[in-house]
């Protein structure tokens, strides 16, 4: 894990415990066992990019705050130039670029995403309504019990309660993603 990585697992511990919101409480709402939350906290698990936008709702913070330790401090517009999105990467073969951290109050959530095929993570769920476009490879989109292979230019707009997930198909790919909570 990076360091800047392995800030996000302490972060979250801090705020939880600052605001003195109960482990259980929060495992409640990401549908895990204590134990598998306490290794989230402890950095023992990768913490899911779903989980934390949860864990942010629950904290009632922004998502910003968990990734960086700063609130975002734009209000009428954010510029992200190019390569200097924050990135996250929460599992191998999968790497996260937030496009809007910097805005204050967004709701919604773009993100660039670069898929390398030695891994599929396991799916997952989350409120709102999702988007994703294939900018450069193929990716395979599954929700709930349907499969689709995405090429460039190719988009789906789906339900993320579906439990759901994207993997590169025959070398790495990128899509943007934006999640609507």
């Amino acid at each position: 894990m990076k360091e800047d990585l392995k800030q996000i697992p302490m972060r979250v511990k801090e705020l939880r415990e600052i605001l003195e919101v109960p482990v259980s409480t929060i495992a409640k709402r990401l549908a895990v066992d204590e134990d598998t939350y306490c290794k989230y906290e402890s950095g023992e698990l990768d913490i899911p990019i779903s989980a934390l936008y949860e864990i942010a709702s629950v904290l009632q913070v922004d998502f910003t705050v968990l990734l960086t330790g700063e609130s975002p401090r734009m209000n009428t517009q954010c510029v992200v130039r190019s390569g200097k999105g924050v990135s996250v990467d929460r599992f191998k073969g999968y790497s996260y670029s937030s496009l809007a951290f910097n805005f204050i109050g967004r709701t919604m959530e773009p993100m660039l995403v670069t898929l390398s095929p030695e891994k599929t993570a396991p799916l997952v769920t989350h409120d709102g309504q999702e988007f994703n476009y294939v900018l450069s490879g193929k990716v395979k989109v599954t929700v709930g019990a349907r499969e689709y292979i995405l090429s460039a230019g190719d988009s789906i707009y789906f339900d993320p309660r579906l439990p759901h997930g994207q993997a590169a198909v025959e070398g790495q790919a990128t899509f943007l993603t934006v999640i609507n909570e």
